[in-house]
């Protein structure tokens, strides 16, 4: 018997179209990523800082430029142009490097999202789409988490205490929010059977997997702004704890790189879940019974801009509205509630798919459905009891007897109760000696 060869060694025609371009469309595709993220970065500033100003009845940015478009290359250029400050006790290898490593790779995303379908390009036919693979979405999964290195690197490499606690935060961010960001997509996998881009996008040619995996779809919004460090989960930057958190000791050109990635990684977050959940670059519903063309030539890159728009109007409405939260409400939420959600969903849809694809099993589909709909929301409905309160946790301890130095030395516990409020209590020595109360031992240092 013969030896099968490897999927990957197996000839896909679907991908075909892919690496046939000559050099110089590949450079031109290349370049024109480049330049298109460049300017989406450029208006994304400005389009944040002028949706908040609205929402919070300011005027926002409005002198540089009509409507102050140029505002934010008047701040890159600013930045460019400040003193680069290095600190004494950094690594300054690692903290030179850092604000490349979370740049770059921000970018290279971005070479296996389609961004249209085969266009006439200077005279050669060739896919909006500089490349793509058999394993083209778990490829941006591996670069997006190398761009979280540089943060971490960049907060370790700083020598200071609050960019450190900023790194270490990202990097349990990255930990938590990935692994459930990579399960709402296996679900995705499942339904088109793929895991190319593309591919992705033409199985979504009659509905959408925004809507046919609907808990996916909001497990993955979820996932996405908290990979991205925004608010209300940009524990990472949080002024009023760490300063400015990993990039506190980053200046002119070196913090406009880890600005620039932030931006674009809000991009490329939108950019991924209009791909594998909302169409792609497919038309919206009706527009293409109504025009013919809508899907064809350059057109499509409105839809799929249009689409990744709405996401980042979702990014600057939720910082504009949500204040940021508790580390442990953080945590908490990615570990108690969207990794067993999407555990649980990852395997309803998996039982869903087989029963599909083995028509001949004498199991009712709808029935089943409304099964597993059922205990999904029941599974919701526990994680939101709520837990135990500080309360009933300090009226059960007050009942019990309170020994001073059960915790060990140096440090006794808390006494029974929580932590006395208002004035000191009093301190009682051996006989003798007055019993000296904290009040009284201010107004004499007063006196």
């Amino acid at each position: 018997m013969g030896i099968l060869p490897l999927a990957a060694d197996l000839p896909d025609p679907d991908l075909a179209q892919f690496g046939q371009d000559p050099w110089w469309i590949i450079l031109i595709k290349a370049v024109g990523i480049f330049v298109i993220l460049v300017l989406l970065t450029l208006f994304n500033i400005w389009f944040e800082r002028r949706v908040v100003a609205r929402m919070q009845h300011r005027v926002g940015p409005n002198v540089h430029g009509p409507f102050g478009l140029l505002q934010s290359l008047a701040d890159g250029v600013k930045l460019a142009l400040k003193e680069d400050i290095v600190p004494k006790a950094a690594d300054k290898v690692v903290f030179i490097l850092a604000p490349v490593i979370a740049v770059v790779p921000a970018f290279v995303t971005w070479s296996v999202i389609p961004l249209g379908p085969e266009v006439n390009l200077f005279g050669h036919r060739t896919p909006l789409q500089l490349t793509d693979m058999p394993v083209a979405v778990l490829f941006m999964l591996a670069i997006a988490s190398i761009g979280i290195y540089g943060i971490v690197l960049g907060g370790w490499s700083s020598g200071s205490t609050y960019s450190l606690l900023g790194g270490l935060r990202s990097s349990a961010q990255m930990i938590s929010y990935e692994v459930a960001m990579g399960l709402a997509l296996v679900a995705v996998f499942l339904y088109a059977g793929s895991m190319s881009t593309s591919e992705i996008v033409a199985a979504q040619d009659r509905l959408w997997f925004g809507l046919i995996l609907a808990p996916s779809f909001v497990i993955y919004v979820i996932s996405m702004v908290g990979e991205t460090n925004r608010a209300p989960f940009d524990l990472p930057e949080a002024e009023g704890e760490l300063v400015g958190g990993f990039h506190t000791e980053y200046s002119s050109l070196k913090f406009a790189l880890f600005f620039l990635a932030e931006y674009i990684n809000l991009a490329t977050v939108s950019a991924i879940a209009t791909t594998l959940f909302l169409g792609g670059w497919a038309a919206p519903w009706g527009i293409e019974n109504v025009w013919e063309g809508a899907n064809s030539g350059y057109w499509p890159l409105l839809w799929f801009f249009g689409k990744v728009f709405i996401f980042i109007f979702l990014f600057v409405w939720l910082r504009g509205s949500l204040p940021r939260m508790r580390y442990d409400q953080f945590m908490a939420l990615g570990w108690k509630i969207l990794i067993p959600v999407a555990l649980a969903w990852t395997v309803a849809v998996a039982t869903i798919r087989v029963i599909s694809l083995e028509a001949d099993n004498g199991i009712n589909r709808t029935y089943l459905v409304a099964a597993i709909a059922v205990l999904l929301v029941l599974t919701v409905g526990l994680m939101f009891l709520p837990e135990r309160t500080d309360d009933e946790d300090a009226t059960e301890a007050a009942d019990e007897p309170h020994d001073a130095f059960a915790g060990g030395f140096p440090v006794p516990p808390m006494p029974a109760g929580g932590a006395v409020r208002g004035a000191a209590q009093p301190l009682t020595f051996s006989p003798g000696r007055t019993t000296v109360t904290a009040t009284a031992e201010s107004e004499e240092n007063h006196e």
